[in-house]
């Protein structure tokens, strides 16, 4: 009889994956003022004392995940002019991909809403918010110098402008969806951009 193995177990990396996608469906399904780290542990299957070991609290883990939804949409939508060599093509296609996170992210516009207005009456949360929008906004401004040298384009505002303008359109194109979705057309996204990057007198 062969003897029995130990099961293995799992890397830290995994544990904290593993607490990542169980506080993201918890947040989505009740929203954050509503989510204890006993919740999230129970749908993770871990003990509260694992998600301790991993993120410094509730906070810590809604920064997390959506600090890391909002890079891969952007990495996403900024790829393209990577990609493709031709700057309306690639801009036309960012602002599609752009848009289609703002109808199948409706629940993570909704997260960042209230996390904001949590943010705006508590200071040191503020603070945390500020610092990781603050990295997500250096990301998206260092994608938006690539794409301008690779295809020549003179910007009409500094890349760091740039960055709050995309991030501030996808939020507020978010919050006029939710309200109205025919009010906000798929190629809204992309025509706005287009205006961005577009030369002057062309």
């Amino acid at each position: 009889m062969a003897p029995s193995r130990t099961p293995r177990r799992p890397s830290r990396a995994e544990t904290r994956r593993k607490i990542i996608d169980a506080a993201a469906e918890v947040f989505a399904r009740q929203g954050i003022a509503a989510t204890s780290l006993n919740d999230i542990a129970a749908a993770a299957g871990l003990t509260k004392g694992a998600v301790y070991s991993n993120f410094q609290g509730r906070d810590d883990l809604v920064l997390t995940i959506m600090e890391e939804h909002l890079v891969e949409r952007m990495r996403v939508a900024t790829t393209v002019f990577d990609n493709l060599s031709d700057l309306g093509e690639a801009t036309a296609e960012a602002g599609a991909r752009l848009a289609a996170g703002i109808g199948t992210d409706a629940t993570w516009h909704q997260l960042l809403l209230e996390y904001w207005g949590i943010a705006m009456r508590n200071p040191a949360i503020h603070k945390g918010l500020a610092l990781r929008r603050a990295q997500l906004r250096d990301a998206i401004t260092a994608a938006i110098v690539r794409a301008a040298r690779r295809h020549g384009v003179e910007l009409p505002l500094p890349p760091e402008q740039l960055a709050v303008v995309v991030l501030a359109l996808s939020n507020g194109l978010a919050v006029e969806r939710g309200i109205e979705a025919s009010a906000v057309p798929d190629t809204l996204f992309a025509d706005v951009l287009k205006l961005l990057v577009t030369p002057r007198g062309q």
